[in-house]
């Protein structure tokens, strides 16, 4: 019985072997082609980040690295396909503040922490309120007197229910303590249109989708969220120098994968993403559009992320629907 049974343990011994080989080894990563999944549609920060890294990675690692949009759900319908994937390396998403920490503290897709590998931050852009040039105030704080004076408050628009700029603009309300109405949009590219036309007095929205009208003066920039007065506009001061400190914050994006990733592959893809990033051509992208980032390991980013979902979850869940335009 022992003699017949030899054979075939010999045969799975050896086809369990061959099996082995044939899976790539995290030290070969990679050794195939590998997919960045954007959870948005095409434009937009995310989309610029991704294939910009994608691009990066592709031409540093010699291997071809496909873009892939999946919007949907705040970006949740994207970032659930890459949670049943394979943590080899092969399956990464843009992961983001909207995506994984806003959006699953209603859409209970997955849990952003448990059923992630969150490998290096990208960066992203700083909101910016920006107001209508009719508008008679030059400063943050003629814009909080002039909105006092008014018995409706101040009207103002975001690119969306649940976005970062609506976010920002929500705790700009409760800093301020001044009557305000939310006007949500579907994206930033309408609230800046209805903005320029003088539709609406003000609105919260990322820097890039902005700058454009700021420089040719057609919207007034009155604070930045970013942490330091940004290069393309050194006259328009951040909040934390108007003393809202808590107003500091980006519309960050970054690279993540699946649960279970070996803590040397991310350590691998971590440190190539932040080489790339130092590059010229990346530090010219990303000052173009008025980017932030940080040169931040893997386990400090993944601290970042689980602070940042505890900062937002409370002011998420006291939002009130907004008005539509």
């Amino acid at each position: 019985m022992i003699r017949k049974l030899f054979p075939i343990v010999a045969l799975i011994g050896l086809s369990t072997f061959a099996l082995a080989q044939a899976q790539p080894k995290n030290g070969d990563w990679p050794s195939k082609p590998v997919r960045v999944v954007v959870p948005y549609a095409p434009g937009g920060s995310a989309d610029t980040l991704g294939r910009m890294i994608a691009q990066q990675l592709q031409s540093s690692l010699k291997q071809t690295f496909v873009v892939e949009n999946k919007g949907g759900g705040g970006g949740t319908i994207g970032s659930a396909m890459v949670v049943k994937a394979q943590p080899d390396g092969y399956s990464l998403v843009v992961s983001g503040i909207g995506s994984h920490v806003i959006a699953p503290i209603g859409i209970k897709a997955f849990n952003p922490m448990k059923d992630f590998t969150h490998i290096a931050l990208l960066g992203g852009p700083p909101t910016v309120l920006v107001v209508h040039p009719s508008l008679p105030v030059n400063t943050l704080n003629e814009l909080i007197t002039h909105a006092q004076r008014m018995k409706e408050g101040l009207s103002w628009g975001s690119p969306g229910q649940g976005t970062h700029g609506h976010l920002i603009g929500e705790l700009f309300a409760k800093q301020t303590k001044v009557q305000q109405t939310h006007i949500s949009y579907r994206g930033a590219a309408p609230a800046v249109t209805d903005l320029v036309s003088g539709q609406i007095p003000a609105a919260f929205v990322t820097y890039s989708s902005a700058n454009a009208f700021i420089a040719s003066g057609k919207l007034k920039a009155l604070a930045v969220t970013a942490s330091k007065r940004l290069a393309d506009m050194p006259n328009v001061p951040t909040f934390t120098e108007l003393g809202y400190p808590a107003l500091t914050a980006t519309t960050w994006f970054a690279l993540s994968g699946p649960p279970g990733m070996s803590p040397a592959l991310v350590k691998k893809i971590n440190e190539e993403v932040r080489h790339n990033l130092k590059t010229e051509a990346a530090q010219k992208q990303m000052g173009f559009e008025g980017m932030e980032t940080q040169d931040w390991d893997a386990d400090t980013f993944t601290r970042f992320v689980d602070s940042e979902i505890q900062r937002w979850t409370p002011l998420v869940q006291s939002i009130e629907r907004p008005k539509s335009p």
